[in-house]
């Protein structure tokens, strides 16, 4: 989208909208052309390029995975089975290293939340006007490419990490023992009616820690994601309207993507390293 046919404002709502499908104001469905309308669809809209890209992003993560397994050899690795034993090398220490329990789920799933977000998150790196540029000749209103961008997105890997969390500590401590954590600690008494006293206190506290982890995962990504794509699309806005010229306004967009590599991929890290350390909560009692 050219940054000269938009005003500044509208260049930067433009590049924040998402492309959503839902119900519009007089009954029908189909995709949002504006802002207000997206907004308008309410609950049941879905931001299609959020899914596009993400579901994308895991599919070809799933191919490169499944093309080193079909060519791993004990003999002389290649560069891409080297990459990917280190890869998992990796992982493996930062499981060992967080979680104390015994299941073969949470370092496959380390895994997959790792690279899955570091994916998304290195969309950001692509030029903030090349692909909704190309949506827009193919017709296409919006097209935001980085989905962890998108709170929807980040909200849905939390609530998945989330329901892990209850499911294992209801699996491992049973019904009572995740109950008598969430309403007798971390006072405890032999006293019954101190207990008594003490069950809805703990309740608040523990259920509001409990419900800030999901919350907590997906708004640092988002945020720290959408605060980077911002500065993108600033730097993008002063090149196109001639406040930084020429070669300076590239030194800016290199200088900045080359800083948020680190960025992108503390923020994968932090992802996981948190999903690994809920998981071992949700199997250690107290």
């Amino acid at each position: 989208m050219a940054g000269d046919t938009l005003t500044s404002s509208e260049y930067i709502k433009h590049h924040l909208t998402n492309l959503t499908f839902g119900q519009h104001a007089d009954g029908s469905w189909g995709l949002a052309h504006s802002a207000a309308e997206a907004k308008e669809m309410g609950f049941w809209a879905i931001n299609v390029d959020t899914m596009f890209w993400s579901i994308l992003l895991g599919g070809l993560f799933i191919y490169f995975g499944k093309k080193v397994a079909d060519r791993v050899t004990s003999e002389v690795p290649g560069g891409l089975q080297n990459f990917a034993e280190w890869l998992v090398e990796f992982v493996d220490d930062s499981v060992r290293g967080s979680f104390s329990g015994r299941n073969p789920l949470v370092a496959p799933l380390a895994l997959t939340i790792f690279v899955w977000i570091f994916l998304q998150n290195l969309m950001d790196l692509v030029p903030v006007d090349v692909i909704p540029y190309i949506s827009g000749a193919l017709g296409i209103h919006f097209m935001k490419v980085v989905p962890s961008t998108d709170p929807n997105g980040t909200f849905g890997m939390a609530i998945g990490v989330f329901l892990l969390t209850l499911y294992y500590s209801i699996k491992i401590k049973g019904v009572g023992g995740f109950m008598g954590e969430l309403t007798l600690q971390p006072f405890s008494s032999d006293n019954v009616i101190v207990k008594l006293l003490f069950i809805p206190i703990n309740f608040v506290l523990e259920f509001v820690s409990l419900i800030a982890k999901p919350i907590s995962l997906a708004l640092r990504l988002f945020g720290n994601m959408y605060a980077g794509e911002m500065i993108f699309i600033l730097i993008a806005l002063m090149y196109n309207a001639g406040i930084v010229l020429g070669l300076f306004g590239g030194v800016l967009q290199l200088g900045w993507a080359i800083f948020h590599i680190l960025i992108i991929t503390l923020q994968a890290f932090i992802f996981m390293t948190l999903t690994i350390v809920y998981l071992d909560m949700a199997h250690n009692e107290h």
